[in-house]
């Protein structure tokens, strides 16, 4: 009986032993992956000591606040399309209420490549019809008629109520490595600030992201970066004409180029960046139509009151901004 017994226990234990060692061999499946949810949201703002718009002041060199909402679909991991809207504050001479931007596109990504196609439109609300004599500009044109909503600008400038317009764009980024950034971008407009002139903006860009370990465990990242563009202008329309071109002025073309430093903290970015035009304060008077532009001695063939504006020359600036999104930020 002893034996038997034995025999028993050395069976049970050897069968156990063989099923513990096929459960082992078995393949253990993996836990589902989690769903993928091709929905977010980016959305931010901030805070300017001056918004510059390609080397040119949108605040007459005041500071401004400017926030954004970005909803976004991501098709798959190379493929995003997105729309949005932004705001931000203004002091153009029609005294409009703000810019509101209202764009999309679609952003395609190949490897380090990282494209951006879509279309931009820039709205500025609650303008004011601007002259030097109360004609409205063009008398009878319709563009400014004479009411109690026409701004008199004594420097002779004028501007149009409604100088709503849009662009469309291509941009690209090639990112070399966690450092290294290089890119390239193009708009154009049929009708610039809708004052008839086309405009075609192009530029090259480059950037500089230090490594993490710069400041140690802090959290705390530094880049530098930079642009060089140029603004090429057409012929705007009659609104716009002086006596030597009644039928519209050229508009100059012109350089612009910025290099600033930023230094970020999870959602927040700190940038500090000087940029400049090459623009003269005569030609920059007659593009910008300047309010608070002045003098007689800045002379050209599109700006004969020689009124000039600093609208467009060196400048420095500093911008705090917090960047979110849904699916990072809010979880």
């Amino acid at each position: 009986m002893k034996k038997l017994a034995l025999l028993a226990t050395a069976l049970a234990m050897f069968s156990s032993s063989a099923m513990a060692a096929d459960l082992a061999a078995m393949p253990v499946k993996a836990p589902p992956p989690a769903p993928f949810d091709p929905w977010d949201i980016a959305f931010g703002g901030g805070y300017n000591s001056d918004y510059i718009f390609r080397g040119i002041t949108q605040s007459n060199h005041n500071s401004a606040v400017a926030a954004y909402f970005e909803p976004r679909y991501n098709v798959n991991k190379d493929l995003q399309l997105y729309i949005g809207l932004s705001g931000e504050s203004i002091s153009f001479a029609n005294r409009a209420a703000a810019e509101i931007d209202v764009y999309g596109g679609i952003r395609p990504t190949f490897g380090a490549l990282a494209l951006d196609f879509g279309v931009w439109g820039y709205l500025y609300p609650g303008g004011q019809c601007a002259d030097n004599t109360l004609t409205g500009g063009v008398p009878g044109g319709g563009v400014c008629p004479v009411s109690t909503n026409t701004i008199f600008l004594a420097n002779g400038n004028v501007m149009k109520k409604d100088v709503s317009f849009f662009e469309v764009y291509g941009k690209g980024t090639y990112t070399f490595n966690d450092n290294w950034q290089v890119g390239v971008t193009e708009y154009y407009t049929p009708s610039f600030l809708n004052s008839g002139a086309w405009g075609d903006y192009a530029s090259v860009t480059a950037k500089y992201t230090a490594p993490s370990t710069v400041f140690g465990s802090s959290g705390v990242g530094m880049y530098v970066s930079g642009e060089f563009g140029r603004q090429w202008l057409g012929t705007s329309d009659s609104f716009y004409g002086v006596p030597a071109f009644p039928n519209g002025i050229k508009y100059s073309d012109y350089n612009t180029w910025n290099i600033g430093i930023g230094f970020t903290y999870k959602v927040f970015t700190l940038d500090i960046r000087y940029s400049d035009t090459n623009l003269s304060k005569g030609d920059c008077n007659a593009f910008t139509s300047a309010f608070n532009a002045g003098g007689t001695t800045n002379v050209t063939p599109i700006n004969p009151s020689g009124a000039g504006s600093n609208w467009c020359g060196a400048t420095a600036a500093v911008r705090l901004t917090a960047d979110l999104t849904a699916m990072s930020n809010l979880k």
